[in-house]
Parts: C-alpha cells; structure tokens; sequence
C-alpha cells in the first residue's frame, strides 16, 4: 500500500508516542480526527500497522544480563530447523529468535536475572536444544542506538 505525506506525519507521531490519543494525533499530523482514525484504521488493514506494544526494561524488573547466542544447525536433518525452532520458542528466557542465510542459522536472544543463572539456562535448556553444531555468544554490555522509528 503506497502512503503519502499525511500518512507519515502519522505515523512519526506514533512512532515518537504511541499512547498519544487520536485528537492529540490529529492535531500533530494536521488533520481532523475523524480523518486520523480513518486514515490509521486503512494502515492497520493493509498491514503497515500490526500493533501497538509496550516496551519493557528488562533490566528494570531484576533481569541483568542479555546474551545474544548464534548457533549453526546440523542440517543433514531435514527437520533441523523446525525442531530447533519448536524447542527454542518453550524457552521463557529466550525473548527473540532470528534466523538467517549465510553460515550463521540462527540467534537466540537470552535474558537471565544474573550469570549464574544465565549458566543455569545454558546448561539446562539451550545446550540440550536438538541439531546444534556450533554455537556462539555474544553478551550484550549496552545499546548504541535501539530504535523502532524508520526514516518517514
């Protein structure tokens, strides 16, 4: 769905704050709010919009350590993937997974209240995961840029 001008006036304003109300939106993007809500419920049903969501601070609630882990699958299995996939998806500690093309097949991102029970979690659940090859971890020290808003 091609967008104009209005539309990402919009969404920049969405962007920026999301729990803006329609009137305060309107008023931001320069049209009325009538023409806010219409022009928003078209982007959800077209897909442009998913949703609205709440960002959490991790750390904020206890949990101090992000370990970004890379795996390369034994793909002589043709299930590899998917039963990689399955077994990662019950982990609760695992709060993003990725895949790709190219040597790396996957990227689990891990979060744990402190190390030891980071080690815990890795030890019990991510190295008993079905057809790892190799695996590597990255831990997260901060966050140059962490950003949801597109150049609009």
């Amino acid at each position: 769905m091609p967008i104009d001008d209005t539309d990402r006036r919009i969404l920049r304003h969405m962007l920026a704050d999301p729990t803006l109300p329609n009137a305060d939106l309107a008023q931001l993007a320069g049209v009325t709010a009538a023409t806010c809500w219409r022009r928003i419920e078209k982007m959800r049903s077209d897909g442009v919009i998913e949703g609205v969501r709440a960002k959490i601070n991790w750390r904020a609630l206890g949990w101090e350590v992000e370990v970004s882990l890379r795996f390369v699958l034994d793909k002589t299995n043709p299930r590899a993937f998917d039963e990689f996939l399955e077994a990662a998806r019950a982990v609760p500690e695992v709060i993003e997974i990725q895949t790709f093309l190219g040597q790396t097949d996957a990227r689990l991102n891990v979060i744990a209240r402190d190390m030891a029970h980071y080690q815990t979690i890795y030890r019990t659940q991510i190295l008993t995961l079905p057809h790892i090859q190799e695996t590597d971890a990255l831990m997260l020290i901060g966050w140059v840029k962490d950003t949801s808003e597109l150049p609009l």
